[in-house]
């Protein structure tokens, strides 16, 4: 069996490839996490002035969740985590997806007669005009807020992504 981090991170990047399932995304992985990006999602069709649509993300989960005001607050990257998502620009937009999960790993899923329900949910975060830190250590971990609102649904994915509505 996975250790606890694994087995949180691996059901976050799975809740996440469901939810684009559900948006008739495709989902892509590099064969290494060398850039920052665990996943890609893809529009395969035209989206608005484009075709085939896309986004990078950095898919995160988290067990014990802080919240201020609107937000999250959100410690779990290193500052070189952060530049990576920061520091573009990017041909292809980067986010963040912070799915908040469970502590308990037996609540991660519950079928029942209505289907099938994954817990909890999952929120993003942009960071078009955010600046890069300079000199970033990867020991150091830095704050990012990320707003309670940004819900990741099948409509806001096929948003973030460009895809038709």
């Amino acid at each position: 069996m996975l250790d606890q981090r694994n087995y949180q991170g691996k059901f976050a990047e799975d809740y996440v490839r469901a939810m684009a399932s559900a948006a008739g995304l495709l989902v892509y992985k590099d064969d290494l996490d060398y850039d920052g990006v665990d996943l890609g999602f893809r529009f395969p069709g035209k989206g608005g002035r484009y075709a085939s649509p896309a986004i990078e993300v950095q898919v995160k989960s988290w067990s014990r969740p802080v919240e201020r005001g609107p937000d999250l607050e959100f410690r779990g990257l290193s500052e070189v985590q952060y530049n990576r998502l920061v520091a573009g620009p990017f041909l292809v937009p980067r986010f963040l997806f912070v799915v908040v999960v469970p502590q308990d790993s037996e609540h991660y899923a519950r079928v029942d007669t209505d289907g099938l329900t994954l817990s909890w949910l999952c929120y993003y975060r942009g960071f078009e005009g955010d600046e890069p830190i300079g000199e970033p250590d990867r020991n150091r971990h830095v704050t990012v807020r990320v707003p309670l609102g940004n819900v990741l649904t099948v409509r806001a994915l096929r948003e973030l992504v460009g895809a038709p509505t």
